[in-house]
């Protein structure tokens, strides 16, 4: 190893992306990207109806249609499984079990999939064929005062409620009360590259190019939704373009390998930008009331958050929004409950920072408006209420540098500067404010395995069933590699997104790279044991294997989280209601970073989703048809470059000696608490609040009107 040897260690420095250059040069290949002989390819029929069944499929004209190879449906489909458990210990949503039965829970659910020679055939044919409905009532129509909103307890999630202390008895004795409802808009991922899978049988073994958050993940869905032998599975999803928690087993990749099996041929499904909104789920909307009572400074006696969200018909999901109070803020009372409501729309999932995005807007905007009405500054009566443990749970935190996130971020925005009255800045047409939320997500770990080879030629190669969908994982895991083994990162191959080396976290849950960074290291010290007693690396090289199950499972039980504080300026237009994000910082305790140049762009991005959320972001369902109104980007409005400023984001020291991989997930934190810092400034601009997102032109109007003042 003395050729490649270097001295100095590159994790916390900053490195280019490794695979960048074939990213803008086009050479990286995603999952629609592939061609193979005699590929065909599929289009899914959506219903056109939201509750009711199906009477019949006009597939014959179809058939006949050129280039139309088969178009399956409930009634000719083969038999597939849902009744399993997924890598993560979570049953599968229904929807992906494709023409199973003739019912329909929803607008945009699959009917048919039509597969031609080409992609424009089946598109055509698909536009072609007629299905008839037997359509019955539906119920679309999310609201706080829903009656039919139940607590339930879903796997993967944090129990629906958790309390402690007499809530009733402790607001009696609180001289300040709030008591305040918040709303949050359905949201959708929107990622760059759209879902698709191509599927072929080779030699008796399926294999299939997908993109995806864990190749293992699809892998063991696949195996089980058709009854196969895991081992016959394999799945790659090299690149990948966006996830945001959306990219799992979904109804393409079942559809493809559905049809390859019919036609014993591959087949390709690719979803078309509207047909995401359908079929890969979405953050659901949320109605929230928060219940504070306080003393006179501004220490919370009661704290009630109550979060309530939807899910379909077939399966739950909840988002779990009243979890960020059970971390961030203590109170002698602490009760925090999290309801769901059954319609009739499709199901949400996982979409960055699940529960903590949506929660902390609704907290953060509570702890702002107590804030003012103690005549306490914002980030002074976050400090009196930081805990010393789990507020719920009573475990000692690993470390809890939340208030030295608001220090240096004060410092550097110039918080000490700031009135703290509303509505006196001014600038021309506009009002200026300012404004300050938290942020928290868990650090947690997950066992993978991984393996790191010698080769003969004095380089290295890592292999793990890591999933790249954008963070710059793939360079991440490089630098950690190449700091265990003391070797120039040049020397270090890392091959990820293949679901034949062996089982790996997934990308979510801010724990890849914590947990794939851990079975790396294992790996590579494994090997240099190796190393150490042979003499020379043969051609074949040599290989060491890690599995971190055991290590992970001996993780002693602690509060594990990164924090971060948010800052930021708006301008509001008094004539029209426009608001504009000035400039936003952001500061962070992230454990060890281990590529500041990815990390930052990481923060960025989330705190660019902040923006998004609180001025843009809002799926609007017709009642009368149960489906969206333009479930496309045209409609669907997010952040573009005119609505994002200077944003600067950075992290304070946040060693933990206790940690024994000392990384920390950032890929969620940045959105936390983005939300609320914007509308906090936004009041502090106009003095009036906004509790609803997005904040539209036409809500500042309306709630100045409903204050019974024009905005300042």
């Amino acid at each position: 190893m003395t050729a490649a040897t270097t001295s100095r260690g590159r994790v916390g420095t900053p490195y280019v992306r490794v695979d960048g250059r074939d990213k803008v040069t086009g050479a990286a290949r995603y999952a629609a990207d592939f061609s193979f002989p005699g590929l065909a390819h599929g289009a899914l029929a959506l219903s056109t109806i939201a509750r009711g069944r199906i009477r019949s499929v006009q597939a014959a004209p179809v058939a006949a249609m050129p280039g139309v190879l088969a178009v399956l449906h409930h009634g000719n489909a083969p038999h597939v499984d849902v009744n399993y458990s997924d890598v993560l210990g979570v049953p599968p949503d229904p929807a992906i079990a494709l023409f199973q039965h003739d019912r329909v829970p929803h607008v945009g659910w699959p009917v048919a999939l039509v597969v031609a020679t080409t992609a424009e055939q089946a598109r055509e044919a698909v536009e072609a064929l007629v299905v008839h409905y037997e359509e019955e009532p539906h119920d679309v129509a999310f609201s706080a005062e829903h009656p039919d909103a139940y607590v339930t307890d879903t796997p993967l999630m944090p129990p629906a409620v958790a309390r402690k202390g007499d809530l009733e008895s402790a607001r009696a004795a609180s001289p300040v009360l709030l008591d305040a409802l918040y709303t949050t808009a359905e949201e959708h991922h929107g990622m760059m590259e759209p879902h698709a899978a191509t599927a072929l049988w080779d030699g008796g073994r399926l294999e299939v190019l997908d993109s995806n958050q864990g190749s293992m993940w699809v892998a063991h869905g696949l195996a089980m939704v058709f009854s196969l032998d895991p081992a016959h599975v394999h799945v790659r999803s090299e690149h990948v373009g966006g996830a945001f928690g959306s990219k799992g087993v979904r109804a393409h990749q079942v559809a493809a390998v559905m049809a390859a099996t019919v036609l014993r041929r591959p087949v390709r499904v690719a979803l078309t930008r509207r047909q995401m909104f359908s079929l890969t789920g979405y953050r659901s909307p949320t109605a929230q009331r928060v219940r504070l009572g306080a003393d006179l400074e501004g220490r919370i006696l009661a704290l009630q958050h109550d979060a309530l969200c939807m899910t379909s018909t077939v399966y739950e999901f909840v988002e779990p929004s009243s979890e960020v109070g059970r971390i961030m803020y203590d109170a002698g009372a602490h009760h925090t409950r999290n309801r769901v409501v059954r319609l009739d729309v499709p199901t949400p999932t996982w979409m960055r920072a699940p529960g903590m995005t949506p929660g902390s807007f609704a907290l953060e905007s509570a702890l702002d408006e107590l804030a003012w009405e103690c005549g306490v500054d914002p980030i002074v009566l976050r400090a009196r209420n930081l805990p010393v443990a789990g507020p719920l749970s009573g475990l000692p935190f690993g470390n809890h540098n939340l208030l030295a996130c608001f220090t240096e971020g004060a410092r550097r925005f110039g918080w000490q500067d700031r009135d703290p009255r509303p509505g006196l800045r001014r600038k021309g047409r506009w009002v200026l404010g300012t404004g300050t939320a938290g942020a928290v997500y868990p650090a947690g770990a997950a066992p993978s395995t991984a393996s790191a080879t010698a080769e003969a030629d004095g380089t290295f190669t890592v292999r793990i069933s890591a999933s790249d969908v954008g963070t710059g994982a793939r360079t991440a895991l490089t630098l950690v590699a190449a700091d265990a083994l003391e070797v120039a990162p040049e020397h270090v191959r890392v091959l990820i997104g293949d679901s034949d080396f062996g089982p790996a976290m997934i990308a979510g849950g801010s724990m890849g790279t914590r947990s794939w960074s851990w079975a790396v290291t294992s790996a590579v010290r494994e090997l240099r044991k190796r190393l150490s007693r042979d003499e020379a690396v043969p051609a074949e090289g040599i290989t060491a294997r890690a599995d971190t199950s055991p290590e992970v499972a001996g993780l002693p039980p602690k509060e594990r989280h990164s924090f971060g504080a948010q800052f930021a300026e708006v301008a509001v237009d008094r004539s029209t209601g426009e608001v504009r994000v000035r400039r936003m910082l952001g500061i962070f305790a992230a454990g060890r970073i281990v590529n500041p140049l990815t990390a930052r762009s990481q923060l960025v991005g989330g705190m660019t989703w902040g923006i998004s959320m609180a001025l843009h972001e809002e799926a609007v369902r017709d009642r009368a048809t149960g489906g969206q109104v333009g479930p496309d980007l045209a409609n669907y409005h997010v952040a573009t470059h005119a609505d994002v400023p200077e944003i600067e984001a950075d992290w304070v020291d946040d060693t933990d000696p206790d940690d024994p991989v000392g990384i920390k997930g950032i890929g969620e934190l940045g959105v936390v608490g983005a939300a609320a810092a914007i509308a906090n400034a936004a009041w502090h601009a106009t003095g009036v609040r906004y509790r609803s997102l997005p904040i539209r032109p036409g809500r500042v109007l309306l709630a100045a009107a409903e204050a019974g003042h024009e905005v300042p």
